[in-house]
């Protein structure tokens, strides 16, 4: 009998309960969620699914995994705030990719982050020619796997270079820049703005504070006249003033008040000198005085590659691994599958085991739609759907079994043609022992999934219920599910929207950006535009980095970019950028204050008769100054309570029991509600309360009009999801006139449900009729097909994108050969044969 043989216990549980889960607006919600299966998290934005999925089950699991470290490395590791639950029963250990990873910092690259560069800089060591001390090249062989090497044609012997000679976060780390590939240096250019001032008169600007100006009498010294225009000085002259060498010079210096003459020995230096010296001061202020004569640029010594140059000699396929690097994850692949062929035989074990381990790492990367990344792409250059889509190949990777993986939005930034790729790697995951929740809107990942879990039936206090569960048939069918509908197929926005009549348009030529080359684009104006195409396809290159900057500077009367060679905007006379980022960084900011009702607000308050006899100002009713808010708190509603080794608790204030306010404050009433009663009304609520008040109305209807009349005016805007930021962004413009304004949305379906999409798009009419016009970088099928104008980039990533595949209606689109977006475009518009 085979241990593989023996039966699986029946006692193993089946399902993990939960019991009584109050996190945000979850109402005490019973739910059991199927274990060793996948499992979506569905309903509108703010029903609670990230509050079951994230703040429930994840940050439970964590805890649980927490306690079993010991009290001294508790101490040492930041912690959530556990949920407010019951009880959850069968619970595994959590892992969770979030919706927005944390931008990394300069040293990571696609290549650190995804971990193929730490198996190809060992298949360099092991795998690739190096050169002796004396330039010979030696080719690998059993004999080069030593500690030492003899080189066969000189017979020098030398230590062979490791895999950690090729890291640029270690020993291969070029000198000058330390391995970030860009370095600060002084730009010459910014030391002498005025040449027509002399050098007494202060034209080197480095040499006019304080002691730096001795070196002005040393240059003296050394030949260069003080007492002439700067342009009038000779190169020579120049040359001391910008390079001078070190020396140490005699100078004499007079006192204007009695004649007296003072001698000094003066270590001299020039003028590029004395702002690097100035850069190394402890002293930040000086730090910062010398930041205007720098700039940021590729690095002079490495060229961006980050390595010092004994890293760049050693080959593997005729390639050094700054080249190497530079391919796309598609490339690599072919790259290394012909390399067996040029190795010696003796190696073929370890050239196998070393290609299989690659092949583990690139792999996954292939199958969610990175092939045209490359391995030396900066990771903060990233977006939010690229950075999460490594994360999640890097745990597939793993290969663990008995886990919890809690997915927020997988699918964010990734094009129909890459979902399947997607699911595949979702599959693998519940294919390895493993439970996977997977907080989606996708339709296709749900429909993939073996239980949904639905809820609603609204967003803030009108969801935090379970409405509906079963399989993902079983929703399509329940009259209770909401996204049942159109998991079926329903169209989240009608397809028959009525032609819009244009005016003009934006006209942008671009020469060589990424991989742009060549590339003329045009935007009708007055209409909404959509660009689509897969990732990598030079969408945001097309858009954020070249039309957004170029438009910005014709406004400004600035040189357009570079990289632009002429623009036509067409009428248009501002430019507003909306993205889904968070709003505010604590809980000081709220609703009412992002949308400016909180100042009418106040102002309602202050003119009640308890605060006019009291002549308080509006300010006294804010709990951001120590007038109004309570002392005790201060203003937050609540005490963090430092308990050492276990996370920090959050308690309401004793004081005001978060109502945030002193008790003076909160004495004064409008209409029987104290200014904390006003912050806990819903922006619905507060709109009928205050419809007598045109001020506060006035600016509290935008924000309802957007969907989002169930926020509290009070809550934080930080715990708003991406969907919620973006039209709380949109509410505080929708009260101007729009004619003129050109809106540019990246990603804006991000975390929407399709009653979400049908919302926005909406809103997109309320901007198009004010006279706005609007351009849209998303993948989402219902968006793309109530766009005016579509443009579809690509065909591919990277160096296979960067083309205009079709354009016009969204279905010329869908009935364009070409198309990268047109069959599945063509499906979702119910014309599954219009691609020929």
């Amino acid at each position: 009998m085979a241990a593989a043989d023996l039966p699986v216990p029946g006692t193993l549980p089946a399902v993990i309960g939960v019991r009584g889960a109050r996190h945000n607006n979850l109402a005490d919600v019973d739910v059991d969620v199927p274990l060793w299966r996948t499992v979506a998290v569905v309903g509108v934005s703010g029903s609670g699914k990230t509050s079951l999925a994230i703040g429930t089950l994840y940050a439970e699991g964590l805890q649980r995994f927490l306690e079993s470290l010991s009290t001294y490395s508790r101490r040492r590791l930041t912690q959530a705030q556990r949920p407010d639950v019951d009880r959850i029963e069968h619970l595994p250990p959590a892992l969770a990719l979030r919706q927005r990873p944390p931008v990394p910092g300069p040293r990571s690259t696609v290549g650190t982050m995804s971990e193929v560069l730490n198996v190809l800089r060992l298949m360099m060591s092991r795998l690739g020619s190096h050169l002796c001390p004396n330039g010979h090249r030696v080719a690998p062989s059993i004999a080069t796997q030593g500690m030492e090497t003899v080189c066969p044609v000189c017979g020098a012997r030398f230590e062979p270079p490791s895999a950690e000679s090729f890291a640029f976060n270690s020993y291969g780390a070029c000198p000058a820049c330390h391995g970030l590939g860009v370095r600060s240096e002084v730009d010459v250019t910014t030391l002498v703005p005025d040449p027509d001032k002399t050098i007494e008169q202060g034209a080197v600007l480095p040499w006019n504070s304080g002691g730096r100006r001795l070196s002005m009498y040393a240059a003296g010294e050394l030949g260069v006249r003080l007492d002439v225009p700067y342009r009038s000085l000779t190169d020579h002259e120049r040359d001391i003033v910008l390079h001078g060498e070190p020396v140490r010079r005699q100078v004499t210096l007079h006192s204007g008040r009695n004649g007296r003459t003072v001698q000094l020995s003066v270590n001299y230096d020039n003028a590029v000198a004395a702002v690097e010296r100035s850069l190394r001061s402890d002293n930040e202020r000086t730090r910062r005085l010398v930041q205007r004569f720098l700039i940021t640029g590729v690095c002079s010594v490495c060229h961006g590659t980050r390595l010092r140059p004994e890293a760049l000699t050693s080959q593997l396929g005729g390639r050094n691994i700054a080249e190497i690097s530079a391919l796309g994850l598609g490339e690599l692949s072919g790259f290394t599958a012909g390399l067996p062929a040029g190795l010696p035989a003796e190696l073929s074990r370890m050239t196998t085991g070393l290609l299989a381990e690659l092949n583990g790492s690139l792999t996954p990367l292939l199958e969610v739609g990175l092939s045209y990344l490359t391995l030396d792409r900066a990771g903060a250059s990233l977006s939010t759907g690229e950075r999460q889509r490594i994360e999640l190949t890097s745990t597939v990777r793993a290969n663990t079994t008995g886990m919890l993986y809690v997915l927020d939005e997988p699918s964010v930034g990734l094009h129909p043609a890459n979902v399947v790729g997607l699911r595949q790697t979702i599959a693998a995951l519940a294919g390895n022992g493993n439970s996977v929740i997977v907080v989606e809107h996708e339709r296709e990942l749900i429909r993939a999934a073996d239980w949904v879990v639905e809820l609603g039936p609204g967003a803030g206090a009108q969801g935090g219920t379970v409405i509906a569960q079963g399989t993902p048939a079983q929703l399509e069918t329940d009259p209770r599910s909401i996204m049942g509908p159109f998991l079926a197929g329903a169209p989240a926005v009608p397809p028959d929207r009525p032609a819009r009549a244009g005016g003009g348009q934006i006209a942008i030529e671009i020469g060589e950006l990424y991989n742009l080359h060549d590339l003329t684009a045009a935007f009708p104006v007055g209409r909404l535009t959509a660009l689509a195409g897969p990732s990598g396809a030079g969408k945001t290159a097309l858009v954020l980095d070249s039309l957004i900057p170029a438009a910005r500077a014709r406004l400004s009367g600035s040189p357009l970019p570079g990289h632009v060679r002429r623009l036509d905007l067409g009428g248009i006379r501002q430019v507003v950028q909306i993205d889904a980022s968070p709003i505010g960084q604590n809980t000081r900011s709220t609703p009412a204050t992002y949308c400016g009702a909180f100042d009418q607000i106040r102002r309602v308050f202050a003119e009640s008769g308890y605060a006019r006899r009291r002549r308080w100002k509006p300010g006294h009713f804010s709990f951001n100054t120590r007038e109004g808010q309570c002392p005790t708190c201060r203003g937050l509603g609540h005490i963090d309570l430092d308990v050492q080794y276990l996370p920090d608790i959050a308690v309401e204030c004793p004081t005001c029991h978060g109502a945030r306010f002193n008790d003076a404050t909160l004495a004064a009433a409008i209409d029987g509600l104290t200014i904390a009663d006003v912050l806990g009304l819903s922006v619905d609520d507060a709109v009928a309360r205050f419809a007598g008040r045109a001020p506060v109305a006035a600016a509290l209807r935008p924000v309802s009009e957007v969907g989002l009349g169930y926020l509290r005016l009070g809550e934080p805007t930080p715990s708003l999801s991406g969907g919620e930021s973006q039209r709380l962004r949109i509410a505080s413009r929708l009260r101007s006139s729009q004619r003129g304004a050109l809106y540019v949305f990246d990603e804006p379906s991000t975390g929407l449900h399709p009653l979400d999409v049908a919302t926005l798009a909406g809103v997109f009419d309320r901007l198009l009729e004010a006279g706005a016009t609007i351009i849209v970088i998303d993948h989402d099928l219902d968006l793309l097909a109530a766009a005016d104008h579509l443009i579809d980039m690509g065909p591919g990533g990277g160096p296979d994108g960067g083309h205009i595949v079709a354009a016009g209606t969204p279905e010329d689109v869908a009935r364009s050969a070409g198309s990268v977006t047109g069959p599945w475009l063509a499906e979702h518009l119910g014309r599954p044969d219009a691609v020929a």
